[in-house]
């Protein structure tokens, strides 16, 4: 060690040295502080996004009675963004509920291969809930019965609904929860529109043909964008569907594309879409089994109430109603649309 005998032979520091260690650094205060600041924004939108999604879930909840007290609901987790939010939102709703319900998750797995069949188990085990994973090999069943190309999507789903709909029944569940949301309900609806030539969608709430389930979708009001977004501020361990829904060019791709378009071009048309799903008015359809159409007659026994601006009409023609006689075409003149 060196040994200095008088203050005379100690290295000096200049002024700039000394501020340069004592003050601390700019750079490093302003990242720590945007940084924070950034961390506090991020929760607030996630607090916002969060209320949304359990609003919109609340409120198609008690719109359509679709959780009523005592009810056995069997949550249907397929391992996409949707059902992890459903899942998710109907757990902290169930804190919260004035009345008593229970929720079952259940998973199907229907041997696609690749499948991580550990994901969905060990996250159902962290929550500490009542959950099963039924084993059903239909991916072989649709690609023994469906000829290379085509869609996989209705036979996939037939066999998933069957499965589903007997299990319900075997846990004592009297309803079955599906993540179905807004935009899925939209999209369906076009479907069956373009490719089944009938006005019919998915509703939020089902009795199913053999009255022996009763299947519920309490994301109905909840938009795709928000469940998206939600979905990765929760970082759900999501697994793809590479079955049916990452297939290229099926159907209900080109309507979402469409979908998505429009509402581009004028945002907030999905949303009047489903709300005119809300607001049908069967006698202005054609629909001749939702309204009698056939059996439609005239009343004119009560006083006719004045249409709007009716004195300030004036009647032209031929006739004993005719307050003026009609401007016919003077046949020597030239017609300058003819020309």
């Amino acid at each position: 060690m060196v040994q200095f005998s008088d203050a005379t032979q100690a290295p000096k520091l200049h002024t700039q040295d000394l501020s340069e260690q004592t003050q601390p650094n700019e750079t490093v205060v302003d990242a720590a502080a945007q940084k924070e600041a950034n961390e506090k924004q991020l929760k607030a939108d996630f607090n916002k996004l969060q209320k949304r999604i359990r609003r919109d879930t609340g409120r198609a909840i008690s719109d359509f009675n679709m959780i009523e007290d005592g009810d056995r609901i069997m949550v249907c987790l397929s391992g996409g963004k949707d059902s992890f939010t459903m899942l998710d939102i109907l757990l902290s709703l169930q804190k919260s509920a004035p009345i008593q319900f229970e929720l079952v998750a259940v998973n199907l797995d229907q041997k696609q291969p690749g499948f991580p069949e550990h994901i969905l188990p060990s996250y159902m085990d962290k929550l500490g809930i009542e959950y099963y994973i039924i084993n059903r090999d239909t991916y072989s069943v649709v690609k023994q019965k469906v000829p290379e190309g085509r869609t996989t999507c209705g036979l996939c789903s037939r066999l998933r609904r069957g499965t589903l709909y007997a299990f319900a029944e075997d846990i004592g569940a009297n309803k079955i929860a599906l993540g179905h949301h807004r935009d899925d309900i939209v999209q369906t609806m076009f479907l069956n529109m373009f490719y089944g030539a009938r006005l019919a969608s998915m509703p939020p709430k089902l009795l199913s043909d053999d009255q022996r389930n009763v299947v519920i979708r309490p994301l109905a009001y909840c938009k795709e964008d928000e469940i998206e977004a939600f979905s990765k501020f929760k970082s759900y361990p999501v697994i793809p569907c590479n079955l049916c829904g990452s297939q290229e060019n099926l159907q209900r791709q080109n309507i979402k594309h469409m979908l998505k378009q429009w509402e581009i071009e004028n945002p907030g048309r999905v949303q009047n879409i489903f709300n005119a799903m809300q607001n049908i008015a069967p006698s202005q359809l054609a629909d001749r089994d939702l309204f009698d159409f056939e059996t439609l007659s005239i009343d004119r026994s009560a006083s006719r109430d004045e249409y709007e601006h009716a004195n300030e009409q004036l009647i032209e023609g031929v006739g004993e109603f005719a307050q003026k006689a009609p401007r016919l075409k003077d046949e020597n003149s030239i017609d300058v649309f003819n020309l």
